[in-house]
């Protein structure tokens, strides 16, 4: 009788320490969830004016800017598109620099169609350096159109990357 008391009474001190070892187990974390890459892609926009021009330019030309960047291949598409400027567009391109300031070129100027009009749209691809990403996704990318009128450039967009 001594020996089926003894056993009963160390039974739920037994149970509560296994109950106590898979917690510990079960939560136990192998560290590796840091090391997780989120490779959706960003969605890319932007809208165009002088206003956001530094220092800002009167006038009614606008434009826009839409496009993917995938993180994977860190490849960037985009379409620009632009009107109403006071000419067509003799220069064009990405520039790393926050909303309100001047900033500096990015890669190579845009190629301009020589038959463009104030009017027009062109598009393209590059691939972005682990650097030029993060300033992309971070909100410190603009791209710009100059005009002879305005060769420093007519219209300014600030880039938007969502997911």
């Amino acid at each position: 009788m001594k020996t089926l008391f003894s056993n009963l009474r160390f039974k739920p001190v037994l149970f509560a320490s296994m109950l106590l070892g898979l917690f510990f187990v079960s939560s136990c974390d192998k560290d590796d969830d840091d090391d997780m890459v989120d490779n959706r892609p960003y969605t890319i926009s932007g809208n165009a004016s002088g206003s956001q021009m530094v220092p800002a330019v009167s006038g009614t030309g606008t434009g826009t800017i839409t496009g993917t960047y995938n993180p994977e291949d860190r490849s960037f598409t985009y379409t620009s598109n632009w009107s109403g400027l006071t000419g067509a567009p003799m220069s064009a391109g990405f520039y790393n620099g926050a909303s309100g300031a001047s900033g500096t070129a990015v890669g190579t100027a845009w190629t301009i169609p020589t038959e463009a009009t104030a009017t027009g749209s062109l598009n393209g691809t590059i691939t972005l350096t682990p650097e030029q990403a993060n300033q992309l996704t971070s909100g410190n990318w603009y791209y710009s159109y100059g005009t002879t009128a305005n060769p420093s450039g007519e219209v300014r967009g600030q880039i938007t990357a969502t997911r």
